[in-house]
C-alpha cells in the first residue's frame, strides 16, 4: 500500500478578489521507503503539495490519502493527531524551541504523544546519536551551528516513528559542505532504516541523493523520473 496517494489534487488561493491556482490537478503516489525530490520554479506548487500531503492545508478538490486513509474527512484535531503520530516535518527555519536543549526539543514531540519520561529520554538520546549529535544533546539551539540545528530537526522528525518525513527546503540556510552532509544523512536513514522522505527543494544537489525526481511546473506534474 502506498504511503501517500494524491488524486487530481487542486488548490487555489485568494489574491485580493482573484483566485490564483497553486495546484491544477496533481496525481501522485509515493511508496514506502522511497526518497523523492519535489522540484520546480518558484510558485510551481511544491510547498503547497507538501503542505497538503502533511495535512497542514486542505485541497480545494481531489483527495489525499495517508496509508490508505483519506485526509479530506478529518477534523482539524484529527489532522493534528495524525501529523503528530505519522508525519515527521523538517523545515527550512529549523523551528526548534530556543529555550530547550537538543535533547528536550526531540523529547517534546514524544511528550505530546504521551510517551513516558524515561522512554522518551532514551529514544531522544538514541536518535540524536544516530544523526551524529550524541555529544551535543544538552546544547540549546543558539549553541549549535545551522547544520547541527537541522540535524536536531531531523532527529525530532525521527523520534515519533513516522510513516513519512516531509522536508521543505532543508538545505536552504546551510553552506554547501553542510548541505551535502545533511543530504548524505537523509540518504543513509532512507537506505538503512527504509524511511520514506519527500523533499521539496530548489537545491540541485538534492537530485544526486534521491531515488525519484518529481518536477512541478505551473501547478501541474511536469515529469516523474
Amino acid at each position: 500500500m502506498a504511503v501517500i496517494e494524491c488524486t487530481d489534487v487542486k488548490k487555489t488561493y485568494l489574491s485580493g478578489q482573484v483566485e490564483v491556482p497553486a495546484l491544477r490537478g496533481v496525481t501522485l503516489s509515493i511508496e514506502p521507503g522511497e526518497f523523492v525530490a519535489l522540484t520546480g520554479p518558484s510558485g510551481c506548487g511544491k510547498t503547497t503539495l507538501l503542505n497538503l500531503i502533511g495535512g497542514l492545508d486542505r485541497p480545494a478538490s481531489g483527495d489525499v490519502l495517508l496509508e490508505g486513509r483519506s485526509l479530506n474527512g478529518l477534523s482539524n484535531s484529527e489532522l493534528a493527531d495524525l501529523r503528530l503520530r505519522r508525519i515527521g516535518f523538517v523545515f527550512q527555519a529549523y523551528n526548534l524551541v530556543p529555550v530547550l536543549s537538543g535533547l528536550e526539543n526531540v523529547e517534546f514531540i514524544m511528550q505530546l504523544q504521551g510517551v513516558g519520561k524515561s522512554e522518551r529520554r532514551r529514544r531522544a538520546a538514541e536518535v540524536l546519536a544516530s544523526v551524529g549529535l550524541a555529544e551535543m544533546q544538552e546544547r540549546r539551539p543558539a549553541e549549535l551551528s545551522g547544520g547541527q540545528q537541522q540535524r536536531v530537526a531531523v532527529a525530532r522528525a525521527l523520534a515519533s516513528n513516522p510513516a513519512i518525513i516531509l522536508a521543505d527546503e532543508p538545505t536552504a540556510n546551510l553552506d554547501s559542505k553542510t548541505s551535502l552532509a545533511l543530504l548524505e544523512l537523509m540518504r543513509e536513514l532512507n537506505e538503512e532504516d527504509e524511511l520514506t522522505f519527500v523533499v521539496a527543494s530548489h537545491d540541485p544537489k538534492v537530485l544526486d541523493f534521491v531515488q525519484r525526481h518529481v518536477r512541478l511546473v505551473d501547478g501541474r506534474l511536469d515529469s516523474d523520473t
